[in-house]
């Protein structure tokens, strides 16, 4: 669960929870969701993710 602790400035706690959804990817999933999607579609989709983590595990990987 996502928490943001509100102590004045209510546009600061907006911002801050709004950083927070982006980080955990709740709002790519959301608007993911948001129509159907076919499973050759999802297959390709996922694939895609997971060439894209793997290009950026080894740009971290050769950087150390």
């Amino acid at each position: 669960m996502i928490e943001v602790e509100v102590r004045g400035d209510l546009e600061y706690a907006i911002r801050q929870l709004k950083k927070k959804l982006q980080i955990d990817g709740i709002k790519r999933e959301l608007k993911r969701r948001e129509y159907y999607e076919k499973p050759s579609v999802k297959k390709r989709r996922k694939e895609a993710e997971a060439r894209r983590k793997l290009r950026k595990f080894n740009r971290i990987r050769k950087s150390l």
